[in-house]
């Protein structure tokens, strides 16, 4: 939190929609994987005739929308801080493919550009699914991981002007700019003008721009008439045919200036269609983050302006913040139409598939191995990966065989799991009695996560007083037991537990 971001959007009203998303839980994604996307830009699509349809893209995680807690951010941010880029690696690397769907907003192609009172070329606005449903029409799939970081990540020249015959631009101005800018950034980032010729970056498809020399030029192009037309080069190169990349006709008329459209002046209607919608839980964490937030502000001049706009969004949101700030509630004028979209919420989440989660099972020698073993099976064949965490490393003494340790509670902590379960057998004296138990169990319990434990192991969970919704106990670990771990971990977390501090 600096007061040189906040002072400049507490000055930039039209920041505020933004800032809602940014201080919500949809900013702290549990993994990439449970993370949506979609552009803030219109685009226009175009068909053989020249037939015109306005569109907004989104991506639509197979594995849902979820996310992490802000005292579990937090702390993720230390103990690991490659931990999104390792966990999709590893998703990869298991087969847990990761998958989004992509879908289409469509819109008619009006003269204003306008659906439904919204400006379609302001990209501080969406428009609710519920009045433009997303229609799936692809999914993309990773099924690879990258050789080299460098060849194939740190070079890749991302840009909103790559687009495919079919899609056209629309005039959104800040889509004119990025159409410009990335391609001036990557002349400077990339060494040149012939960064589409890194292998990462060439088309899929053989083609031929006829763009020569310039720093980093790979081909070696022949004929003496490098333009057209031309005569000495029998008509090469020439233009591709309808097949390309097409300029579609359209009427411009009026003034040019510079100034913003009367049309986008809007700045506060859907910051609180985006408060509406959220559940109780997910109100409360946007109240702590902007608390979090403003309470590290220096300037009181920054927090008074801030509070002043949050007035402009939700009265309750301006004053919950303004009492944790200790500061007065400023008068405000909220709209009093703006609705709800249930489509933003992330809550109450569907129970959906554990693929990708990780469980990890406290154990010690003693333990019931055959019962990991048991669990294991039952995980993985769910698509999650159970980790064996032990006081040491090495191997642990079951009744009947060994297990190896994958991690030990020194590596490890609660926030890196999904569920942590104790397993039964003489072990859980052992596990009980290690203080980082009660440490682990208790946070993963205040971050409404999973917990389970069979047989001995029930009696930690129970001295932890971890107890109540999404708590699984059995006398052994039977396929019973284990299908009720998974279906709670299906619930991603357990908000009815009561209020935590995540904040």
């Amino acid at each position: 939190a600096h007061d040189t971001f906040w002072d400049f959007v507490s000055l930039t009203p039209e920041s505020t929609h933004m800032l809602m998303w940014a201080m919500s839980d949809r900013a702290i994604p549990r993994s990439l994987r449970t993370m949506e996307g979609f552009g803030v830009h219109t685009f226009r699509l175009y068909d053989a005739n020249g037939k015109t349809t306005l569109v907004k893209f989104h991506w639509k995680p197979v594995a849902g929308v979820h996310s992490l807690v802000w005292e579990e951010s937090q702390k993720l941010g230390g103990i690991d801080p490659d931990f999104h880029r390792r966990d999709l690696w590893d998703a990869i690397e298991s087969g847990g493919y990761p998958q989004w769907d992509l879908g289409v907003q469509l819109f008619p192609d009006t003269e204003d550009q306008m659906f439904q009172g919204i400006d379609l070329l302001d990209p501080t606005k969406l428009v609710p699914e519920e009045l433009a449903p997303v229609r799936i029409v692809g999914r993309l799939t990773l099924d690879r991981n990258p050789t080299n970081f460098f060849a194939e990540t740190e070079q890749v020249a991302f840009c909103t002007a790559h687009v495919v015959p079919g899609i056209d631009f629309t005039d959104d101005p800040l889509l004119q700019a990025r159409n410009f800018s990335y391609l001036d950034t990557q002349l400077t980032r990339l060494g040149g003008p012939n960064f589409n010729q890194i292998p990462i970056n060439r088309p899929l498809a053989q083609t031929n721009t006829n763009q020569r020399d310039g720093f980093g030029q790979q081909a070696i192009h022949e004929g003496v008439a490098p333009y057209t037309p031309n005569s000495l080069g029998g008509g090469c190169p020439f233009h591709a045919g309808a097949d390309g990349l097409r300029a579609l006709p359209r009427a411009v008329s009026g003034e040019i200036t510079r100034e913003r459209p009367q049309s986008f002046d809007d700045h506060y209607s859907q910051a609180t269609l985006f408060w509406n919608s959220m559940s109780p839980t997910e109100q409360d964490h946007i109240v702590g983050a902007f608390s979090f937030e403003l309470g590290k502000c220096v300037k009181e001049e920054v927090r008074a302006r801030m509070l002043a706009n949050l007035a402009n969004v939700a009265g309750e949101l301006c004053e919950r913040v303004a009492t944790n700030l200790g500061m007065d509630t400023p008068a405000g004028a909220p709209a009093t139409d703006a609705g709800t979209s249930p489509a933003l919420s992330q809550l109450p989440a569907p129970a959906g598939p554990i693929t990708g989660r990780a469980v990890g099972v406290l154990v010690a020698d003693g333990v019931d191995a055959a019962g990991v073993e048991s669990l294991r099976a039952a995980l993985e064949n769910e698509g999650a990966t159970l980790y064996v965490i032990a006081p040491r490393g090495g191997a642990v003494a079951g009744a009947t065989k060994s297990l190896a340790v994958d991690r030990t509670v020194l590596t490890t902590q609660s926030v890196e799991y999904d569920a942590l379960v104790v397993a039964g057998g003489s072990s859980a004296q052992v596990v009980g009695a290690d203080p980082y138990t009660a440490l682990n169990l208790g946070e993963a319990f205040r971050h409404h996560k999973t917990l389970a434990a069979w047989g001995e192991g029930s009696a930690v969970l129970t001295a932890c007083d971890c107890a109540g919704l999404g708590v699984v106990t059995a006398e052994s670990a039977d396929s019973a037991f284990a299908s009720a771990l998974i279906e709670a971990m299906g619930r991603h977390r357990h908000w009815d537990r009561g209020a935590v501090a995540v904040r």
